[in-house]
């Protein structure tokens, strides 16, 4: 019986495991990963109110495994060996006939003095780290920025940062406390978020505006200090920033043996094959994949991915030609807290609907509805 492996335990790979069953295949799964969990990432943007907990956002998946006949491998990808088929971590060498990987990308933290802004999507700990120091503030300068990769111009995650400027700019607002900071949003971009098109770029400009938020756009970033934001245009200071620096790919990349863009993802095409390989795929924020300069580097992307993956990996098992494609289809609700802006994007329509309380019902819907299967 083959056997597919899947790395990473995140929105794709668990979402790869779905499909596969879905499809009725009944091969040998092994899933690799540090621990047998979900992090709902999506929702670290609700910790700095305190509506949300680690224990809310972490999502044991050993039911789920047992649900879908799922032999989990617990360990820190190291290596992988294409030739001879194997994985290789600092906990063994797990073998495969087929591979997807999932593990996500990582952040480049080769800015000056990095180490003092706060990367929520790094997880929990950062997340509520700056929301404590945040709490204990009396009144400053807040930060909130986002860079990319000059090498990937699609590695990039803002939209999370978007949602943190104006959730902190309502919830201080709720505080009674919002005249005693200076709320800053910087971007090396010119038009930053552009990839959620243009009408969007200006109805969160516009919202900005009328928030009282500062911007600092089309500036190189030159690094950071305890107080300050560095940037060709001047620095400026901050008491507290947070930052998305670009992403690339996972630390093992280079010990894969496959073959890399020029930014440091795994090289893919249409059918989410890795370049060279037959038999290995890649999704999600590891892989740089054909589509348009908009796709993003989210949950749902990474979903469409898997379900394609998985099921061009089965066409190849059966010795058919795997010719399926992904949808391509940015689906965001920009968060503030009380309200929501939704913005999809497809090939056909760009589609900007203004800030209101449904949205943000919405988004605490889906967050229970995707999470069902899981729990």
């Amino acid at each position: 019986m083959p056997k597919i492996v899947i790395i990473g335990s995140g929105f794709g790979g668990l979402t790869a495991i779905k499909t596969l069953r879905k499809m009725g295949c009944q091969d040998a799964i092994t899933l690799i990963s540090p621990r047998p969990a979900l992090f709902y990432f999506s929702s670290l943007i609700w910790v700095p109110a305190g509506l949300r907990t680690e224990e809310d956002l972490t999502i044991p998946l050993d039911t789920f495994f047992k649900r879908h006949n799922v032999d989990y491998h617990q360990g820190t990808v190291t290596g992988l060996d294409p030739e001879s088929r194997h994985v290789e971590t600092d906990h063994g060498i797990v073998t495969f006939d087929s591979l997807i990987i999932a593990s996500g990308g990582r952040f480049i933290k080769k800015l000056p003095g990095i180490q003092h802004i706060y990367t929520p999507c790094e997880g929990y700990p950062p997340t509520k780290a700056y929301s404590d120091r945040l709490s204990k503030l009396e009144g400053g300068t807040l930060a909130f920025g986002f860079g990319g990769n000059p090498k990937e111009p699609t590695a990039m995650r803002g939209g999370p940062i978007f949602e943190f400027l104006f959730g902190i700019d309502t919830l201080l607002r709720q505080q009674k406390r919002r005249d005693k900071f200076d709320l800053v949003f910087f971007s090396p971009a010119p038009e930053p978020g552009k990839r959620l098109g243009a009408n969007a770029v200006k109805a969160l400009l516009n919202e900005m505006k009328k928030s009282n938020i500062q911007t600092r756009l089309g500036h190189k970033m030159k690094g950071f200090t305890e107080n300050s934001v560095q940037t060709e245009g001047g620095d400026f200071q901050s008491d507290l920033t947070l930052f998305m620096p670009g992403m690339t790919g996972p630390a093992w990349a280079d010990k894969s043996g496959l073959a890399l863009s020029e930014g440091g993802l795994f090289k893919g095409d249409a059918q989410c094959r890795v370049l060279g390989f037959k038999g290995i795929y890649v999704v999600g924020d590891s892989g740089s994949l054909p589509g348009p300069n908009w796709m993003p580097k989210q949950a749902h992307m990474a979903d469409l991915q898997a379900e394609t993956a998985a099921k061009n990996l089965l066409t190849e098992q059966n010795g058919q030609v795997a010719e399926l494609g992904f949808k391509t289809e940015l689906i965001c609700i920009v968060d503030t807290l009380d309200k929501g802006m939704l913005i999809y994007r497809s090939a056909k329509r760009t589609i900007l609907m203004p800030k209101l309380r449904l949205f943000n019902w919405a988004k605490r819907f889906f967050e229970w509805y995707y999470l069902r299967d899981y729990r």
